[in-house]
């Protein structure tokens, strides 16, 4: 991994084209063997592999100080942070452990890069160990381009803030919240000049979590930030630190891609023949709809994504089963993690309440995967 100028502030979008011409130098600075307990690398751009299909990355790109982490079988530790920069611009660094390529360093073996719609899931787990004399943000980022490329800055950054600490903030401002993967998050966007960002933050710290990448990837598909032909490249754990950090550590991380053929039609995204039964329960100024999305192919669908638009007057205050992009107009409704895998004949179901205004009406069509269904 490389300077990063895709790591949360415009600073850093500027420094991206000169940093970048860097690349074969600080290769010859890099730790290529795979690490044994407690390796330490002090190089900016020193990396190692553990489990002989990680890769760990020092990538202190944004200050001279001098940072040095511990490389352990499962992880790693930030044993000297040494310097600080203001907590308005962006942050020294990002030590980080990940599965995909980054700057032309692919970790052994990965499937990345990889079309979102050839994802069948992506589970991920990672644990981390946080400090408090620090500003800093521990996060989880997934990169989505266009194209699969390997050598640099991705189109679209997705970060997951699993913790901060100090007067820190998302690149962009705020856009509301969001239910994803079975947890409620604040959403940010905006961008750094070279790439867009969306954020999920954590109302409070999350210490080891298991999910699905693709859960966050469906988020960007829905706000028109990636398309389901695009390229899930690389995926990161790890920490943006300001001010010290000595004492953070990724005490263990695991990811794992599942594909199926490009063709598949269970794919998300691929095509796919469904049936969608749309119950409700009005009242004056509000009502319920349970949706029941009814898979009537010969194919699993692996992943769903289900596009309506709710008549005049009507707006979405909560949903369950599903996360939902837009609260009136066109709405996205994508799978969480326990029913994204809808068996040929098979169902899954979500629902939602909301309020609405004047004779109350149903959607008149829907879509599953950019198919159209049928409904009754």
């Amino acid at each position: 991994m490389r300077p990063s100028p895709h790591h949360a502030h415009s600073a850093r979008g500027l420094l991206g084209a000169l940093l970048t011409s860097l690349v074969s130098l600080a290769a010859l600075l890099t730790t290529a063997s795979p690490a044994q307990a407690d390796t330490t690398i002090c190089q900016p751009f020193g990396t190692t592999t553990i489990q002989g299909r990680y890769v760990v990355q020092n990538n202190r790109w944004g200050t001279s100080a001098t940072q040095c982490i511990a490389v352990t079988d499962s992880g790693f530790r930030i044993t000297q942070a040494d310097g600080s920069v203001p907590t308005n611009g962006a942050p020294k660094s990002y030590p980080s452990v990940y599965n995909g390529c980054h700057y032309t360093n692919c970790s052994p073996g990965t499937k990345l890069p990889a079309q979102l719609s050839t994802i069948s899931s992506a589970p991920t787990s990672v644990s981390y160990g946080y400090v408090n004399d620090a500003a800093y943000n521990a996060s989880y980022d997934i990169w989505l381009d266009p194209t699969p490329r390997t050598d640099g800055v991705n189109r679209t950054e997705i970060m997951i803030w699993f913790n901060k600490v100090g007067s820190i903030q998302p690149i962009g401002s705020p856009v509301g919240s969001a239910g994803v993967a079975g947890r409620d998050w604040q959403v940010w966007s905006g961008n750094n000049g070279s790439n867009d960002v969306l954020s999920f933050v954590a109302p409070s710290a999350i210490t080891n979590w298991t999910f699905d990448v693709m859960d966050f990837a469906r988020q960007a598909v829905s706000r028109g930030l990636a398309q389901n032909n695009w390229y899930l490249t690389s995926v990161q754990a790890g920490f943006e630190p300001w001010q010290n950090g000595a004492g953070l550590a990724v005490n263990s991380f695991s990811s794992t891609v599942n594909t199926g053929s490009s063709g598949d039609p269970g794919g998300p995204g691929g095509p796919t023949a469904c049936k969608v039964a749309y119950a409700t329960n009005d009242w004056q100024g509000g009502f319920t709809a349970d949706v029941t999305i009814t898979n009537t192919g010969s194919s699993p669908v692996r992943g769903w994504t289900l596009a309506f638009t709710l008549p005049s007057g009507q707006r979405i205050t909560n949903g369950w089963n599903a996360n939902l992009s837009g609260a009136s107009g066109a709405v996205t409704a994508s799978n969480v993690t326990h029913n994204g895998e809808v068996p040929a004949g098979g169902r899954a179901t979500f629902g939602f309440q909301g309020t609405s205004g004047g004779a109350f009406a149903k959607p008149s069509a829907f879509s599953l995967n950019g198919s159209a269904c049928t409904t009754g």
